[in-house]
């Protein structure tokens, strides 16, 4: 654990207690604060209770007996609407933060000897293949490496901070808005898609959250950028401008002047006097896609920026196991491999694996985000047949009409052996790809779950002939 320092002696109240929460609040103690956490579900607050927290209705408690709000990322900011803990603490004048927030105040405080070096990811897609990605580069170079954040272990559960170590953070939109001093060694924007835009009041406030990863850098810091989105290309020319830091931008499509990039799966480094080929991420099976060639540049750039040798760089990248629901084969049925990527919660995600394989068997559905599959026009000429399920299957249809077969499934479980069955009829080698192109939540907590039942409904097909690896 990291004790969060700051507010020896003083009263944080602490919303929202899932592992973010919980974690931030064993932090805050450990450093010597008070806290009086509350939760508006029964189970959240039964949990710190058993914990041994003081646990205090902040609807009714006095706001000016605290120092700060401590805020999970979950709740409400700014929109739809402020949540009414963050009311409350701005007509009391109280502080909120979130957790790396925290973090970021720990690392600032500490001696020069002690400070670790640190990386944050973030982007609209690719950030917890990219994070997971840096960790085992820097794992595998043999730096004391902690990787968590929005990925695994909340920020503020990792093992204290010394000066070898390296932090490889994830962060999302929500935690970066509860963000002030987070200055980061390298701060990675890998891509801006429209998401969670319910949130941030439109795409101008998700695109301000997105940035405030780069805010604080200064010179001997490097920000990382890709440049395959008008977004960030328009934040990379912005802050080149201002000229504080080193900035590499990072690319999957095209070569540059100076950065990182790959060009059909060839990863080159220009971050020099000269430009080197460094990887054939085709030979990469963790990697596939053009989508995971701008990850592995991200990953090698701020693998790079705090101080690894591009030969041990370039060798992680190759043996990179890959992540769980990312573009992950589970099994191989007869001919028939299935690849769960239940993180694909947008369509932009979506794309990236639709793009991957020239023919698949499309597993699609739960509850959709504004545009929808519209914007995979493009693709559906690669959709050998469509199996949808959840809330968005009557939408999705309508958009698919006419453009691929569809099968209404429901379910999960019916759409995959619905698939499987049309899959082994073409008589042919066949994908069988989980990518929805939604959030979960009509029908599973997370698309951790989603993902999960996925591999039980393949694994209920029948032994498979040959397991696959990770992809």
């Amino acid at each position: 654990m990291i004790p969060a320092r700051g507010f020896e002696g003083r009263t944080v109240a602490v919303f929202g207690l899932g592992r973010t929460g919980l974690t931030a609040a064993r932090a805050l103690v450990a450093g010597g604060a008070r806290v009086a956490v509350w939760d508006e579900q029964e189970a959240g607050r039964a949990a710190a209770l058993a914990e041994g927290f003081a646990v205090v209705d902040l609807s009714t408690a006095d706001w000016s007996d605290f120092a700060a709000l401590m805020l999970s990322p979950g709740v409400p900011l700014t929109h739809p609407a402020p949540h009414w803990t963050v009311e409350r603490a701005r007509s009391a004048g109280v502080e909120i933060l979130g957790d790396i927030e925290l973090f970021a105040r720990v690392v600032n405080a500490a001696p020069a000897h002690k400070r670790p070096r640190v990386a944050v990811i973030t982007g609209t897609n690719g950030k917890s293949t990219t994070t997971a990605l840096l960790g085992h580069i820097c794992a595998s170079a043999g730096r004391d490496t902690r990787i968590g954040g929005n990925i695994g272990v909340g920020v503020l559960g990792l093992p204290d901070m010394h000066g070898g170590a390296v932090y490889v953070l994830e962060a999302s939109s929500y935690q970066l808005d509860l963000t002030s001093s987070l200055k980061p060694d390298a701060a990675v924007l890998l891509n801006i898609s429209p998401d969670h835009l319910d949130r941030h009041g439109g795409m101008d406030g998700y695109v301000d959250a997105k940035r405030r990863v780069l805010l604080n850098q200064t010179k001997g810091d490097t920000a990382i950028i890709g440049v395959d989105d008008a977004w960030c290309q328009r934040i990379c020319t912005e802050i080149t401008a201002a000229n504080h830091r080193t900035i590499w931008p990072i690319s999957a499509s095209r070569s540059m002047g100076r950065g990182v990039y790959a060009i059909q799966g060839v990863l080159y480094d220009a971050t020099g006097d000269r430009v080197m080929e460094v990887a054939d991420l085709l030979r990469a099976r963790s990697l596939p896609g053009r989508h995971n060639w701008q990850n592995a540049a991200a990953a090698y750039a701020a693998a790079r920026a705090i101080g690894i040798p591009a030969e041990e760089a370039a060798e992680g990248l190759m043996t990179f196991p890959g992540l769980a629901h990312r573009m992950e084969t589970v099994a191989t049925v007869n001919r028939v491999r299935f690849i769960n990527d239940s993180k694909a919660t947008n369509a932009d995600a979506a794309r990236q694996a639709l793009s991957s394989y020239p023919r698949v068997y499309w597993i699609a559905g739960g509850q959709p985000k504004a545009d929808g599959i519209a914007p995979l026009a493009d693709l559906f000429p690669r959709v050998a047949g469509a199996y949808l399920i959840g809330a968005a299957a009557e939408s999705f249809a309508g958009v698919l009409d006419g453009q691929a077969p569809v099968t209404r499934c429901g379910t999960i479980e019916a759409a995959t052996a619905a698939a499987y069955a049309d899959a082994l009829a073409s008589g042919e080698d066949a994908i069988v790809l989980l990518s929805p192109a939604c959030a979960s939540f009509d029908q599973f907590p997370d698309f951790e779950a989603r993902g999960e039942a996925f591999r039980s409904a393949v694994e209920a097909l029948g032994r498979p002939a040959a397991r696959g690896a990770r992809a």
